[in-house]
């Protein structure tokens, strides 16, 4: 149907969707399948159809060629990895300047940019790298916009995928980029711009791994492209802060080539540190008192932008220098824009210049209430202007997070409480996310409270309250009506769940705060009525941090609020709401412990479940192997019931956790998977540990150690894994003893592991390992 000329397009362009998804699906077990099928199709049929996808792409009908080059994506992405369908040859031919056909050439250019990945062999041989370079940097100066963008996207893809091949070419590059940005269209310099974005990634990624004084020796290399380019580098980017749109809209946060190049200027920061001050300071002195709006903020957004990377120490003089100015343009300034920009660049300062990780700071108790006057009056200004200013004291709060029993916010407490509700009852507050800010802001000011202003957050409680309640009150709503409703219910949920842990945090407020529990709980179970996820969401944490505070006493609200427990956790479709309700289950077994056993064949059979859909996202998976060992813990040798089928799930995910090879995010989410395996082998050892039945586990303890050994073996895990990983090892010869013993002297790198945790620079971990040998040596002798 696809390939047949004499097809309607609509029918034609369906084939090729239909055939396009039955090569790819977003849930990972899905793919794997959808993979798996195409790869055991007989030969002749791949043949076949990939011979009549190529042809395709030369239809006369663009809707046919769109579609079959989508399902050649997804067929190359299944085989080229397989080194299978040599055929489909470098399209670089068709980029080339001689290609008059101009949608060929961008076809082409595009056709690049998503085989990049795959041209490992082609940018590993110098000349096919030089020609496939030269080809790229050619196209970036086609007349047709178009061309020239996607040209600027596959040098961005590149940058990422090919750094360390670039050093030959980056001079050519650095020319062709400030070309663009100084001279063309904005969507073409906007790629322009992220190209040096993409090398300060690059070199961030590098030097945090191998540290400031990188020597290169490791297999990656560090060429400083951006410390050399800085000189021209910084003056091109401060140019692009002089072109922002008069009618930009803030509200949105539309990205233009100002924005870009600020963000750019921010990633140069954090790559080069103290070298980019001297060369920013002159234009900032130059245009901070310009009368043109557009100079003063493109200085103070210069200024903001550079505030993380370089040290304090040269930091913190130029901002003593530049506050009282600062403050003086968030009141004063004409332009909405530079306002804007000033409380912004404030927020900064308190985030990166602010707090007991900073030697010395900016914020004394003699210039503290003059920002705190300011900020507040800040709040009163055009949404855009009053969201920074909440931004701003949010990072004011979060700097005194550990100041002891005084903090210097203290005095003002009530009065930026009062003015922070104030805020969220504007009638604009809907625009710039001002609301949201404001009750972001107030979480955060409870947060960093001292207990000096605890009577004040009991003060907050019934007031949230009534707010909560007044939303569940309204009736015959509007669909948008509906939609701000569910998000003013998720903030208040979101503000009740912090101060319920603030509170509960010590005894006297946690007193006084059970007297509102019932009710609390109660509004709670009124947010579940409302269909929102979002609300879930948050009203599920809210619940998990009353369960803590409440402690055995939450058993009362388990009977009402259990369906909606399992709810949470038959959403597969909103995941996101499944995996807090699990970690919701969590928090409910420590505070109930043993009284959660009515509930845990409904909760054990729905998690069971759970791990064995194709429909959950993977991303749920690691939590439920968790929450086995919160179950575990919580309910001990009761947990027997569930033994066999938990210790199978986890067994069968541990053999999946092992040899993964992949790209970073795959990492990441197997050292997620094994972390929760490993939580959950701990929960259950411990679980039996003091019961007459751990010999229900010896059967179990092979597997587990060989599990232990197979990613200590593999070398890819983080210190997450490293710290539970000793510490199962402990907890199996703890509560094992001599059968443990035995069989942790023949594995054949628990010794090995061992050591290395012990020596281990990370306190954690080497706590768990020494606690770990102990339980080891005890085992052994026995």
């Amino acid at each position: 149907e696809l390939t047949n000329e004499e097809k309607p397009v609509e029918t034609r362009k369906l084939a090729g969707l239909i055939l396009k998804n039955a090569l790819d699906a977003k849930e990972e077990h899905r793919k794997f399948e959808l993979v798996q099928r195409w790869l055991s199709l007989d030969g002749n049929a791949k043949s076949q159809i990939k011979a009549s996808l190529l042809t395709t792409l030369s239809s006369i009908v663009s809707d046919a060629r769109s579609t079959a080059s989508q399902a050649i994506a997804k067929v190359a992405g299944i085989e080229l990895p397989q080194k299978q369908w040599p055929e489909l040859i470098a399209v670089v031919q068709g980029m080339s300047a001689s290609e008059v056909n101009t949608d060929v050439r961008l076809a082409a250019t595009r056709a690049l940019y998503n085989a990049i990945g795959f041209a490992q062999a082609n940018f590993i041989n110098d000349m096919e790298r030089d020609y496939l370079m030269r080809v790229v940097c050619e196209a970036t100066l086609s007349p047709e916009s178009r061309i020239r963008q996607a040209a600027f996207e596959c040098l961005v893809s590149i940058s990422s995928t090919y750094y360390e091949k670039l050093a030959a070419y980056i001079q050519d590059i650095f020319n062709i980029t400030v070309k663009a940005v100084r001279e063309d269209e904005e969507p073409v310099a906007l790629q322009a711009i992220e190209f040096w974005s993409s090398i300060c990634d690059e070199e961030i990624d590098i030097l945090e791994e191998f540290g400031v004084d990188f020597t290169g020796d490791s297999d990656i290399t560090c060429f400083y492209f951006i410390k050399q380019a800085l000189p021209a580098l910084v003056p091109m980017l401060l140019e692009t802060l002089l072109k922002q749109e008069e009618d930009q809209d803030q509200d949105e946060g539309a990205w233009n080539i100002a924005m870009a190049g600020g963000t750019c200027l921010g990633l140069v920061a954090r790559t080069v540190g103290d070298d980019i001050v001297p060369f920013v300071v002159p234009f900032i002195e130059e245009n901070i008192q310009k009368p043109d709006w557009r100079q003063r903020e493109a200085a103070t957004y210069a200024f903001g932008s550079i505030l993380e990377g370089p040290s304090p120490e040269k930091l913190i003089p130029l901002v003593n220098v530049a506050l009282n100015f600062m403050l003086s343009a968030l009141t004063k300034d004409p332009s909405s824009h530079v306002k804007d920009t000033t409380a912004w660049a404030l927020g900064r300062i308190f985030e990166f210049l602010h707090g007991s990780a900073v030697g010395s700071t900016v914020i004394t108790q003699e210039n503290c209430q003059q920002l705190v006057t300011v900020l507040l009056q800040s709040m009163n200004d055009t949404p855009n202007v009053a969201e920074k200013a909440c931004g701003a004291l949010y990072f004011l709060a979060q700097g005194y997070e550990e100041v002891g029993p005084s903090s210097p916010l203290t005095p003002f407490f009530q009065e930026i409480v009062q003015s922070l509700l104030t805020v969220t009852h504007r009638e604009d507050a809907g625009e710039s996310r001002l609301r949201t800010a404001a009750y972001e802001t107030l979480n955060e000011v409870v947060r960093c409270s001292t207990d000096e202003t605890a009577p004040l957050v009991l003060q907050l409680v019934p007031v949230i309250m009534m707010e909560l309640h007044n939303t569940l009150e309204g009736q015959n709503l509007s669909s948008d009506g509906r939609e701000k409703q569910s998000e003013l219910q998720g903030l208040l949920c979101g503000c009740l769940q912090v101060i319920i842990q603030k509170l509960g945090s010590s005894e006297p407020t946690k007193y006084v705060l059970m007297q509102f529990a019932d009710q609390v709980m109660g509004l709670f179970l009124r947010v579940f009525a409302c269909r929102s996820a979002t609300v879930h969401e948050e009203a599920m944490l809210a619940i998990g941090a009353l369960a803590y505070a409440t402690g055995p006493d939450f058993a009362k609200y388990m009977p009402e609020f259990y369906r909606y427990l399992e709810m949470g956790l038959q959403n597969f479709e909103e995941y996101q709401v499944c995996a807090v309700t699990v970690g919701v289950v969590g928090d409910i077994c420590r505070a109930l412990e043993e009284k959660i056993v009515p509930y845990c064949d409904g909760i054990m059979t729905q998690l069971l479940k759970n791990l064995s859909s194709n429909q959950l996202n993977r991303s749920v998976k690691p939590p439920i192997f968790s929450c086995f060992g919160d179950i575990a813990l919580a309910v001990g040798e009761y947990f027997e019931k569930y033994l066999m089928w938990a210790m199978s799930a986890l067994q069968r995910a541990a053999e999946l956790s092992t040899h993964v090879a992949g790209d970073d995010e795959l990492t990441e989410y197997t050292n997620s998977l094994r972390n929760g395996i490993l939580e959950a082998y701990s929960g259950i050892f411990q679980g039996f540990k003091s019961s007459a039945k751990t010999q229900l586990l010896i059967p179990y303890a092979p597997h587990i150690l060989q599990f232990l050994d197979g990613i200590y073996m593999e070398k890819d895990m983080d210190d997450v894994v490293m710290k539970t990983a000793i510490g199962v090892l402990g907890d199996l010869a703890d509560t094992l003893g001599s059968h443990a013993g035995s069989l942790i002297q023949q594995s054949l790198s628990s010794k090995d592991f061992l050591n290395e945790c012990l020596s281990s620079e990370d306190l954690m971990i080497k706590e768990s390992a020494e606690w770990a040998k102990l339980a080891i040596s005890r085992a052994i002798s026995v």
